[in-house]
């Protein structure tokens, strides 16, 4: 049996959708979990920084995090860029594929195929 693949991000995403469009062209299927839906929840983002540092998973590039207010951006450790993310899931950089214990975060075409042996 192979290894569930779970793809997380946010539906209107451009690089979620190439992910998405990839996944499926090379015959991979997967779960998605919407970053904004009830089913995404603190333990999730908490297995997924036991992986990967939470300064990988922060995306300081996005609107979100330019929308904030300084005292929010300032000073960051991982339980406060934690609860950031829960509140605003648009921080987490997306697409997060999660493959048994293994967390990508963004997309690449090329990791993808390495990851997933295609």
């Amino acid at each position: 049996m192979a290894t569930p693949i779970i793809l997380a991000g946010i539906k209107n995403c451009d690089s979620v959708r190439s992910a998405q469009k990839w996944l499926e062209q090379n015959g991979h299927d997967y779960s998605f979990l919407d970053l904004r839906s009830d089913q995404f929840v603190r333990h999730t983002l908490g297995a997924w920084l036991e992986k990967v540092d939470w300064t990988s998973l922060l995306n300081k590039r996005s609107s979100t995090w330019r929308g904030l207010d300084d005292k929010d951006r300032d000073d960051l450790d991982e339980a406060r860029a934690m609860t950031l993310m829960m509140k605003h899931p648009a921080l987490i950089k997306r697409p997060v594929l999660q493959i048994g214990d293994v967390i990508e975060v963004g997309f690449s075409p090329e990791r993808y195929s390495e990851l997933l042996k295609t």
